[in-house]
C-alpha cells in the first residue's frame, strides 16, 4: 500500500472500517467533509476514488475483515449493560471495565487477586461498581436470582 497516496488511503480505511463495524459512513459524506476541512487541492478526490481504493485495500487484506476488540472478551453483554446505568456518568471507563472483568471472573470462579493487585487500583471502588452492576441485574431480572445471589455472596467473601 506504500505506493498509494495516504491522503486517499486513510479516509478509505475509515470508510472500510465503518462498514466492517456496521456503522457505515457514506462515501459522499466522507468526501464532502474532507473537502470542507481541507482546502488543499491534494485532498480533492471523488467518491469513485474512495470506492476504487476500497477494492485495493480489500485485496491487500485478502478480503479478511475480522477485527478483534478487547471489550468483546470482557463479557460484552456485561459491558454493554453498563450503558443502561448511570455508572458512565459517575465512574471513569477503566474502572467500569475492571468491574466488568471482576464480575465475569467471579461468575466464572477465576482467581485474579494478584492481577488486580498489579493494577494498583482501589479495589473497594471496583467492588462497589461490581455490586452496582449486580444490583442492576437484580432489579431488572436480566440474570437469574440464583446467579446474582451467588455472585453477590462470592463478592462479599473476596478480600
Amino acid at each position: 500500500m506504500t505506493e498509494y497516496d495516504p491522503r486517499i488511503v486513510a479516509p478509505t480505511c475509515l470508510y472500510l472500517a465503518s462498514k466492517a463495524e456496521e456503522s457505515t459512513v457514506q462515501a459522499r459524506l466522507l468526501v464532502f467533509y474532507t473537502r470542507k476541512i481541507y482546502s488543499d487541492e491534494k485532498y480533492r478526490y471523488e467518491i469513485k476514488d474512495i470506492l476504487e481504493m476500497e477494492m485495493k485495500i480489500l485485496e491487500a487484506l485478502n478480503y479478511y475483515l475480522v477485527v478483534f476488540h478487547p471489550y468483546r472478551s470482557l463479557s460484552q453483554g456485561l459491558v454493554n449493560d453498563t450503558y443502561k446505568m448511570d455508572l458512565i456518568l459517575i465512574h471513569p471507563p477503566h474502572l467500569i471495565a475492571l468491574a466488568c472483568i471482576y464480575v465475569a471472573s467471579v461468575l466464572k470462579d477465576k482467581e485474579n487477586t494478584a492481577w488486580f493487585e498489579e493494577l494498583r487500583v482501589d479495589m473497594n471502588v471496583v467492588k462497589n461498581i461490581a455490586m452496582e452492576i449486580l444490583d442492576f441485574y437484580d432489579s431488572h431480572k436480566m440474570i437469574s436470582d440464583e446467579r446474582v445471589n451467588a455472585a453477590m455472596n462470592k463478592l462479599a467473601l473476596r478480600p
